[in-house]
């Protein structure tokens, strides 16, 4: 049986106490703000494989015009797979949307209802079109894995609100891992305790969380005790090493989680009207709708970083993602009304509670598709393939101008042509809303001061308020 509140509690010094202190440094030991913030806390909704911008939030009429029609010009397109099609219009019609007249598509019906919410940035730009990199990219700041995520240095650069969950908390997709699976959320080389804990769906949120038969109290009490000796003892002897105090700082963690997470990944207390609203009444949009209603309640309970993923496994027929080679209205289609609905709960939800203001939401893709279709030849093909040139994302709430369209691309949505915004240029503008300069915020290995922005990266003054 599980240990009750007071025994917990009353743990001795020598057992969880020491530990817990432990926990409370590493909690502590980075929040310190570069100046005043604007956010205190981050959510992220990443779609994994690549929304069509000009399908959901680019409206270009001059491709509607243009449809059929070859690209024209001497350019030769470098796209992944290579086939170059015709020109094809967005399967969605656009409208503009709420007072702010911002053009969204009948793609996303429910977060067009939150559109004067929400800071577009229609000129994203990526470093590849290969989706394992380039989520890498969307995630660390760099092609290839080993290095920290953005939630990573938020837990390292601000420390956790929170002393019984995580800083940073990651919720996939209930069909499987992204590709990269846990590198996506790594802590590279910064201290261990910064990764990214997944939450998954079921009785255990947490994996490994609850012992696989009932341990008896006083057990279970002189175990950690002992353990916790032995541990802190080799600390000793080691002079300190931070993957073994990272281990230590885990058990604590791990302790006042087995309270912590069965209380909040309780949606049982959550007033039926509301969770009709996030759709978790409905066999499309239940997974991600109680991903995002957990993510509120995380932030509520002072987790730092959330980060949702939309989307699982690249391969696969039906594909799981939205990597639309082959049709983009079923595609994107389908994976639209699994979570249209569900994010812009989020997003009303958070506002009604006042947490807008001080909350930064984030919603990402790794690239966008391009304008002409993928087949051979003079084909209106149904798919779409990968575009690193030109894409957007979007964000809401704190420190942000709402009901904005920043930057944009070319006529027909191919590349990015007014203030491209790099991930680099993207990742300083979420840490400088979090109180952080990107240029400060460091972490000394092999010899280099790395940072998220890498030697790169300038605050995209034209989206903050």
């Amino acid at each position: 049986m599980l240990p009750s509140r007071r025994s917990f509690l009353g743990w001795s010094a020598n057992g969880l106490a020491s530990a817990a202190a432990l926990h409370l440094l590493a909690r502590d030991a980075g929040a310190r703000p570069h100046h005043p913030p604007k956010a205190k806390r981050a959510i992220q909704i990443s779609l994994v494989g690549g929304m069509s911008h000009i399908d959901s939030f680019d409206y270009k009429p001059e491709l509607t015009k243009r449809h059929g029609q070859p690209l024209g010009g001497d350019a030769k397109p470098d796209v992944f797979f290579g086939q170059v099609g015709l020109l094809r219009k967005p399967d969605w019609e656009f409208k503009k949307r709420g007072q702010s007249g911002l053009w969204v598509s009948d793609l996303f019906p429910h977060i067009a209802t939150v559109a004067d919410e929400l800071t577009v940035i229609n000129s994203m730009i990526a470093d590849s079109a290969n989706h394992t990199p380039a989520l890498f990219v969307l995630n660390s700041g760099f092609q290839f894995n080993g290095y920290p995520a953005l939630g990573s240095w938020l837990s390292y650069g601000l420390g956790s609100v929170a002393d019984d969950l995580p800083a940073f908390v990651v919720l996939p997709d209930g069909r499987g891992d992204a590709n990269g699976a846990a590198s996506n959320w790594s802590s590279g080389f910064l201290p261990a305790q910064h990764q990214g804990v997944v939450f998954r769906g079921g009785d255990q949120p947490v994996r490994d969380l609850f012992p696989e038969k009932p341990i008896a109290g006083g057990e279970e009490k002189d175990s950690r005790a002992a353990l916790e000796k032995l541990n802190r003892m080799h600390l000793e002897r080691g002079g300190g090493e931070t993957d073994l105090a990272a281990r230590i700082n885990s058990y604590a963690l791990a302790a006042k989680m087995q309270l912590a997470v069965p209380a909040v990944a309780d949606l049982g207390k959550e007033p039926a009207k509301l969770k009709t609203l996030y759709g978790l009444d409905d066999p499309k949009t239940a997974d991600c709708g109680r991903r995002c209603l957990l993510a509120r309640r995380l932030l509520e309970r002072g987790v730092r970083f959330v980060q949702i993923y939309s989307g699982g496994p690249i391969a696969g027929a039906p594909r799981t993602s939205w990597d639309a080679h082959e049709n983009v209205k079923e595609n994107h289609g389908a994976e639209a009304a699994r979570i249209d609905r569900p994010v812009a709960a989020l997003v009303a939800d958070l506002k009604q509670r006042g947490m807008l203001e001080d909350t930064c939401v984030i919603f990402t893709t790794e690239f966008g598709r391009t304008p002409f279709t993928q087949s051979a030849g003079n084909v209106i093909g149904t798919g779409r393939d990968h575009n690193k040139y030109g894409f957007t994302c979007w964000l809401a709430g704190a420190g942000l101008k709402p009901g904005l369209c920043f930057g944009s691309t070319d006529e027909i949505g191919w590349k990015a042509a007014e203030h491209p915004v790099a991930w680099h240029d993207f990742h300083a503008t979420v840490l400088h809303l979090l109180g952080i300069d990107h240029e400060k915020l460091t972490f000394y290995h092999n010899g280099i001061k790395r940072r998220l922005t890498n030697v790169h990266g300038e605050v995209v003054k034209g989206v903050l308020a």
